[in-house]
């Protein structure tokens, strides 16, 4: 059996795709120790041409593609495990690139740390211009879900879990505990996420272990059309009904609203904060984040 395997999904992104795919061919780890999945989720670019020419002139490399004709991020990640063969599963996006020491560290972490269930690593925000000068590390966390615990292997925070672009898993743990809720996640352009976040859910109510692996380095590429009022106030609100969506699966909704009065009282102390020493932008913006994830939470699911 393979070691591992990384399950890229994408959509309509190849220019994308092609950049994450020269990270992977870059691996440190053995080619015959892993395979690359590709799930093409109905894309009607040029998508399936160009990851075959790619493949075409990778061929030391174990790449291959296949299609998941119902649309929406968890049927492609869960077709991507359905059709993969490692004994690990690591799971990345389109839009983004791998450290060259990413696939290693993963295998071995599983290796070596027997009650380690899942895994997640160090994600870092690339712009494709500049970081906005009124993003904070607060406003910028649902935009690039960035992440960083230190340069030593442990479990993750209490409270924390990791990202959806950056997790890797036991193929054991995902019969166990299952795969990823279709009802949540991005279909085409929505932006109602958390699949992620109920996986990992599903995993602390086992009280199984997962660990933060620091040399598995993702770097998020970050658009220009990411950054625009209406895209922030969109991801912001579908942050909040993700939230509530779980939530009510899991019968914690007054748990939700109380959490949510603290956070507004926190936001409102940092927004003083960013006001008092002059960064009007962040203070604006990190109320108006907290303002949409409530609307999403409070509104009409």
């Amino acid at each position: 059996m393979l070691r591992l395997s990384l399950i890229i999904s994408t959509y309509n992104r190849s220019d994308l795709l092609i950049g994450a795919l020269q990270s992977v061919v870059q691996q440190s780890a053995d080619p015959q120790l892993w395979e690359c999945v590709v799930v093409n989720n109905n894309s009607t670019d040029d998508t399936l041409a160009r990851f075959e020419e790619f493949a075409a002139k990778h061929p030391d490399f174990n790449l291959r593609i296949v299609t998941e004709t119902t649309q929406g991020l968890s049927y492609a990640r869960n077709r991507g495990i359905r059709e993969s063969e490692g004994e690990y599963i690591a799971i990345i996006d389109d839009d983004e690139r791998i450290a060259e020491e990413f696939i290693e560290a993963y295998i071995e972490l599983f290796d070596t740390t027997p009650d380690a269930m899942a895994a997640g690593g160090p994600i870092v925000a690339e712009y494709q211009t500049r970081r906005p000068r009124w993003m904070s590390c607060f406003t910028e966390r649902p935009i690039a879900n960035t992440m960083y615990w230190g340069d030593k292997v442990r479990e993750f925070p209490k409270g924390r879990v990791p990202g959806g672009g950056n997790m890797a898993l036991r193929r054991s743990a995902v019969r166990r505990y299952g795969v990823f809720d279709t009802s949540l996640g991005y279909v085409g352009e929505s932006l109602l996420g958390g699949e992620e976040c109920d996986l990992f859910e599903r995993l602390q109510i086992a009280e199984a272990k997962y660990y933060y692996v620091p040399k598995a380095v993702m770097y998020h590429i970050i658009p220009d059309r990411k950054l625009t009022p209406d895209y922030f106030e969109r991801l912001c609100r579908n942050v909040g009904k993700s939230q509530m969506c779980r939530a009510r699966y899991y019968h914690r909704e007054g748990h939700l609203r109380r959490a949510e009065i603290v956070k507004w009282m926190a936001t409102l102390v940092l927004a003083a904060w960013y006001f008092i020493t002059l960064q009007w932008g962040k203070a604006k913006y990190i109320v108006k984040m907290r303002y949409y994830i409530s609307s999403g939470i409070y509104g009409k699911q």
